[in-house]
Order: structure tokens, then C-alpha cells, then sequence
């Protein structure tokens, strides 16, 4: 069996990375999982956090606030909804993410739809929680 698989990183706005990767861990939605070669065909949604490829020349990382990946034997694409290298992370950019997922509270909030506040309450919490895995503070949201 092989012991890398092919790995592409996309979002809407560009292609961040591809190539062959011993192992890819990403932030699922269910819990972080480990991809490698011979993994078994998954689909899953992403949650806001640190996406790491271990590939053969080191390891990167990128910030992602979601989307989905599609993991087979020979390969995993992930679709960010928004991503971007830790390294090119900043503190404006954390808080654009927090602000923003602070506004989908307030708005789950008015709805009065408790399913909403609580997916919402999470997702501030995910933003917030990635920043520090970056490095950064966030703002406390005024939510």
C-alpha cells in the first residue's frame, strides 16, 4: 500500500494547496479525524479550526471556518467555505471571523429558534478556539 495519498485544499477563492500528503488531520464536524492512504471513502463537514498536512517535505497549516472534505483510499479534498495559511493569519481576519459568527448569534437569537442559538453559540466558540490554535486572542464577542 502506498503510504501518501493525494490532498487538494480549495476555496472559493483560490486553490491553497495540493499535492501528496502522508496524512491529512481535519477539523470535523463530528470531532478531528485522520486521513491517510487506504482510508476508507468518507464525507464530512468541517467546523472552524486547523487543518494539518503532514506531507513529505514537512508539515502546513491552514485556518478553516468550514466547508466539506471528501476522503477516499487515494485522496482527500477539502472545500473550505473560507480558508487561509496560519501563517498569513491575522488578528483583523480573526476578528472578521468572530464578528461574523457573532452576528449569525445575534440573529439566531431574535429568531427565537433555540436549535439556531446553540449551532450559533458553537460556531463563536470554533472561531474563537481556532485563533488560539493560531496564536491569536480573539475579542470577546458582544453577543
Amino acid at each position: 500500500m502506498a503510504d501518501t495519498m493525494q490532498f487538494d485544499l480549495v476555496s472559493p477563492e483560490r486553490r491553497l494547496a495540493s499535492g501528496e500528503a502522508r496524512e491529512v488531520q481535519i477539523p470535523g464536524a463530528a470531532g478531528d479525524l485522520t486521513a491517510m492512504a487506504g482510508h476508507a471513502p468518507t464525507i464530512t463537514t468541517l467546523r472552524p479550526g486547523i487543518l494539518r498536512i503532514v506531507g513529505t517535505t514537512g508539515t502546513d497549516e491552514y485556518a478553516v471556518t468550514g466547508g466539506f472534505a471528501e476522503i477516499s483510499a487515494e485522496g482527500a479534498s477539502i472545500l473550505a467555505e473560507e480558508a487561509m495559511p496560519v501563517g498569513e493569519m491575522t488578528q483583523d481576519a480573526l476578528d472578521g471571523f468572530v464578528a461574523r459568527a457573532s452576528d449569525r448569534l445575534r440573529a439566531a437569537k431574535d429568531s427565537g429558534d433555540q436549535n439556531l442559538v446553540d449551532d450559533a453559540a458553537k460556531l463563536v466558540a470554533d472561531m474563537v478556539a481556532m485563533g488560539s490554535q493560531a496564536g491569536l486572542t480573539a475579542k470577546q464577542p458582544s453577543a
